[in-house]
């Protein structure tokens, strides 16, 4: 497989390194010349090319006609933002991935059908909230392309689903639940595992289904409140 990287700072050139120890063909695009020859001393020059990724004779240099796969990963989410839309609409690359530096700009990579983002903060920020006390319900990934969400939320001894059985629980349309977190510990969702006071569920889901999962679950709790209490902030400021 052949990877374009545009973007020479740590995350392409661990990238980079990575890709080429499991066999794929790499080009680099990376237009700071300190940073250029820095990378040109790991990698070698034969797999770099010095200039703008955003600019397009710069891509088509670094090969991204025959590209399998464009990496946008530079610092500046409009230049990844731009890469990623080029490479898609311009030069037919059948898969992108793009790294989102600030999460308030996710939902522009959204908008503009750039499905398959990488987000560090918004990542850390999640673990974080996992790893609170006290948690009802925890939004852990979403996957675009397959429009499956991936939420986790706590049985509490009000749940209508403490110390019932998985076979015999009844899930709005679409929820698979997938694993019980219990002590620490992951359980595969058996039909005949039961569900007790203090576990942790996690389910898949179409996107926009959440509150009706936390309906279920939590019906002591507003759904509205409780999925806000969940979500990230990422306004400016």
């Amino acid at each position: 497989m052949f990877v374009l990287i545009i973007g020479g700072g740590k995350v392409g050139l661990n990238t980079a390194r990575q890709l080429t120890q499991l066999g794929h063909e790499i080009a680099l695009v990376e237009q700071r010349k300190m940073r250029y020859d820095l990378i040109a001393g790991v990698l070698g020059e034969d797999a770099l090319v010095f200039g703008d990724g955003t600019e397009i004779w710069v891509l088509e240099k670094a090969g991204i006609g025959r590209a399998d796969m464009v990496v946008a990963v530079t610092g500046d989410d409009e230049d990844n933002i731009i890469i990623s839309q080029v490479a898609k609409l311009k030069f037919g690359v059948p898969k992108v991935v793009a790294r989102v530096n600030n999460p308030f700009n996710q939902p522009t990579f959204d908008l503009l059908g750039v499905e398959n983002t990488v987000c560090a903060t918004t990542a850390m920020l999640n673990l974080i909230m996992h790893e609170l006390p006290t948690h009802k319900f925890v939004h852990l990934l979403s996957l675009k392309r397959e429009q499956v969400e991936v939420v986790e939320l706590e049985v509490g001894e009000n749940s209508p689903f403490a110390h019932t059985y998985v076979q015999d629980i009844d899930l709005p349309e679409g929820v698979v639940l997938a694993a019980i977190v219990r002590a620490g510990h992951a359980l595969v969702a058996r039909g005949s595992t039961e569900i007790l006071p203090g576990d942790y569920v996690l389910c898949l889901l179409p996107p926009g289904r959440e509150q009706d999962l936390i309906k279920v679950f939590l019906p002591e709790e507003e759904p509205e409140r409780v999925q806000f209490e969940s979500e990230l902030d990422t306004s400016e400021g």
